[in-house]
């Protein structure tokens, strides 16, 4: 098991790294430079699994203190379907063709679902259907199933033992993925991450959360132009007024935690190469060029995209998230 790392350690640890954010706020770019240093491999999707819905932050509630036996099995097969299913693109959705199994090596991947299975699970068994009641009394209909395979989850009265099971097949997949690469440490970027630090580093605490920050305002004006966000302004501030209002309160919580970086992508556009620099000394990294840059052309093009009455808009909902984030409204 690792060590507790304590909230007064003065230097962060050099890796691994979850990368979090409010999304099109620089996720991907600020994984992408972290990717191109020497010592870290940057995983290209997305994991989700770890805090996404059914992931293992939903699962290590209903195997402890959420635990039922009904709890358990719902619990394992929304798990199951998003690993099996969504994460390697076979749903009809937005993840449609997603490639995380691909990136880690199909074989690797299933057989790390494959042995997590078994950890987490305690016994199967085959639970009755009964038919449907008609006029002509208790019948099946024709093919119909005569009974459905029940799951039941192991109980973990001591959470620690769950979260290691977390840990070594998240390090498996993302640790070997980083090995075949000939690097030391690895990054993950799910910009959700940004509400469930306290989780992720429960699982690794030797790992860094570094959130990426951009002004509100063209952190809305980009979701206008994404698919997966709302088109319309309002529907895009209720999208996000409660991702600010959850990060900030939490946000105070970790302010003294040096596995907390906060960065600002105007800070580091303003002055790549001392922000760089900066970065990886607070990263627990040495300096290093990296081919990828941030720089003010990718984040001033949002400036004159919302007009006065947008703006105004904006300010109504979000001007204290910019205010607590250092920006000018």
């Amino acid at each position: 098991m690792p060590r507790d790392w304590p909230a007064s350690q003065a230097k962060p640890v050099a890796g691994p790294f979850f990368v979090a954010g409010t999304g099109r706020c620089g996720t991907s770019h600020l994984t992408r430079v972290l990717g191109e240093h020497p010592r870290v491999h940057a995983l290209v999707w997305e994991s989700r699994f770890l805090v996404d819905p059914g992931g293992f932050e939903d699962l290590a509630r209903a195997l402890t203190v959420a635990y039922t036996p009904y709890h358990s099995d719902d619990a394992l097969r929304r798990l199951d379907w998003l690993l099996t299913q969504r994460l390697t693109g076979l749903t009809y959705e937005a993840f449609r063709g997603w490639g995380l199994a691909a990136e880690i090596g199909a074989e690797r991947y299933q057989a790390a679902c494959d042995r997590l299975w078994q950890l987490l699970t305690w016994y199967e068994f085959d639970e009755e259907v009964p038919p449907l009641t008609n006029e002509h009394g208790r019948e099946y209909a024709a093919g119909e199933p005569r009974s459905l395979r029940r799951v039941v989850a192991r109980y973990f009265a001591d959470r620690s033992e769950l979260i290691a099971i977390v840990r070594e097949f998240t390090d498996d997949l993302f640790g070997g993925a980083a090995s075949r690469a000939g690097k030391a440490t690895w990054c993950e970027k799910t910009p959700f991450n940004l509400l469930s630090m306290p989780f992720l580093l429960e699982v690794f605490p030797e790992a860094t959360v570094v959130v990426i920050t951009r002004h509100p305002y063209h952190v809305a004006a980009s979701h206008l132009d994404q698919s997966w966000a709302p088109s319309d302004l309002r529907q895009v501030l209720n999208w996000l007024e409660p991702i600010y209002r959850r990060w900030l309160a939490q946000r105070r919580e970790l302010a003294n935690d040096p596995r907390h970086v906060e960065v600002k992508a105007e800070e580091l556009a303003a002055d790549w190469q001392a922000s760089r620099t900066t970065l990886f000394e607070r990263l627990g990294l040495p300096d290093a060029h990296t081919p990828s840059a941030f720089a003010a052309s990718l984040l001033d093009h949002r400036d004159g995209q919302l007009g006065p009455a947008q703006r105004a808009q904006v300010a109504a909902r979000l001007c204290w998230a910019a205010e607590e984030l250092g920006y000018q409204p």
